[in-house]
């Protein structure tokens, strides 16, 4: 998969674009079917009010959030998706400056570590994972749990056994 990556609105002290190539390596290791050169998706490093504009205008919720994540191709078309033929995209990613940063703040981690997890949640809700019920989540919340440890992150749920 290959990511268009635009930064809007984050401090330029990290490099932004090469942590989300990483957080995409690390996802398409957990997740493979999103290995696959055909695909791209977007990852928009933007602030609250983008961010707050587009879960108002896309979900109805008229507040800003840490995370966006908008699939264009359901489950089963990316499981079926040969690895030949055009390029297919498949959704966009949207993460909040200010919410992102307010969270590190409040779990103790760096603004990078949160950025990783929450761009490699986004990826996997573009690959048709979720967690609308608990058994949904705590397979979600592995996958994304180890695709952090392989970009040496803790886990941000602090579930994992030392």
């Amino acid at each position: 998969m290959t990511l268009d990556i635009e930064v809007d609105g984050w401090p330029g002290h990290t490099d932004w674009e090469e942590l989300a190539d990483r957080a995409r390596e690390a996802t398409e290791s957990v997740a493979p079917e999103l290995a696959n050169s055909r695909l791209s998706a977007s990852i928009l490093f933007t602030v609250d009010d983008e961010v707050h504009a587009l879960n108002r205008e896309w979900r109805s919720k008229d507040a800003p959030t840490n995370v966006l994540s908008f699939p264009m191709l359901t489950r089963d078309e990316l499981l079926a998706l040969p690895l030949d033929g055009a390029p297919v995209m498949l959704g966009d990613v949207a993460l909040a400056w200010e919410t992102c940063s307010h969270e590190a703040v409040e779990k103790e981690i760096s603004p990078q570590s949160h950025a990783a997890h929450l761009i490699v949640h986004g990826l996997l809700h573009l690959s048709g994972r979720d967690h609308h019920d608990a058994l949904e989540a705590d397979a979600m919340e592995a996958l994304e749990i180890k695709a952090l440890a392989t970009m040496g992150f803790d886990d941000p749920y602090g579930t994992s056994q030392a």
